[in-house]
């Protein structure tokens, strides 16, 4: 079992925990992901690291109530425990594999978009305790949505906060932002983006014309969080890929995110997964059961 040590409602349906998990915090690092249940008949709910302390054991997680597991999780609370914590998950960061003193000569620009907060806050904490000062833009809908502003605030080289309704911070979308730093004379080397796919799709058709390398992590289509039932299933430079077990972090410039989010949307039905495995073939991946 798996002790929650902390539970705090960072806004309105958005969460943190802090979980004691000593095996996953001894290896994990940013960019990798958790699977995590309640109870032996629950949910399998796929999370991004939040962060990690090694010493102490703990875990820390960020999620939104979006369906019955998540409105579970929100029911749980200090001293209860999960089922299972299973982790890390996934590919962790390139970043965490590159060179430190090719790191310090990069500009890296993150752009957070929502709960996409949550997963940008760890790199930039690592990249900080790296002595590599990265600027951090962090959208949200309103101010009341803004999530780790302070955390990301005390890692960030620079940190631009901006809300669709100009009620806090800079007015409008992520995409203006990174415009008017360009426009400023800001040149970075790397972006990396995560946030809502209709948000990571801008912003890569943006540093397309910008010519700016860009990362994104396609957390938000995982499901099983195994490669098993093929919902993260995703095209990237032509090939098939699986978000959750050859990422989470892709290319941006090479995910076809019109084909992931219309995925997305039809796997949530079960005549959509049978309307897909006609589409792709021998090609489409139904390891779920759900799709014959």
């Amino acid at each position: 079992m798996y002790k929650i040590l902390k539970k705090q409602e960072l806004t309105a349906n958005i969460y943190l925990m802090e979980v004691e998990a000593k095996r996953v915090a001894k290896s994990c690092e940013p960019g990798q992901f958790v699977i995590v249940r309640m109870d032996s008949e629950g949910e399998r709910i796929p999370l991004t690291i939040c962060d990690y302390d090694r010493e102490r054991g703990t875990i820390t997680i960020v999620f939104q109530t979006v369906g019955a597991g998540t409105r579970m999780m929100a029911q749980l609370n200090e001293g209860d425990s999960f089922h299972d914590f299973v982790g890390p998950l996934g590919c962790a960061s390139e970043l965490v594999k590159e060179d430190g003193q090719t790191l310090k000569q990069k500009k890296i620009l993150f752009v957070a978009g929502g709960v996409g907060a949550a997963p940008v806050y760890p790199q930039v904490k690592w990249l900080h305790e790296h002595g590599v000062a990265a600027d951090v833009i962090v959208g949200s809908k309103t101010k009341d949505l803004l999530i780790l502003e302070k955390e990301m605030e005390a890692v960030a080289g620079n940190l631009y906060v901006t809300t669709d309704d100009g009620s806090y911070g800079r007015s409008g979308m992520v995409t203006q932002v990174i415009k008017d730093l360009v426009a400023e004379g800001h040149q970075y080397d790397l972006c990396i983006a995560i946030g809502p796919m209709i948000m990571m799709k801008f912003v890569c058709l943006l540093t397309k014309e910008l010519n700016l390398p860009t990362v994104v992590s396609l957390n938000p289509i995982m499901v099983d969080g195994t490669g098993m039932c093929g919902a993260c299933r995703v095209t990237v430079g032509g090939k098939v890929k699986f978000a959750c077990v050859d990422g989470p972090e892709f290319d941006g410039h090479q995910v076809n995110f019109d084909e992931a989010m219309r995925r997305q949307q039809i796997y949530k039905t079960a005549e959509g997964r049978a309307q897909l495995a006609l589409e792709e073939g021998k090609t489409h991946h139904g390891g779920c059961g759900n799709c014959e």
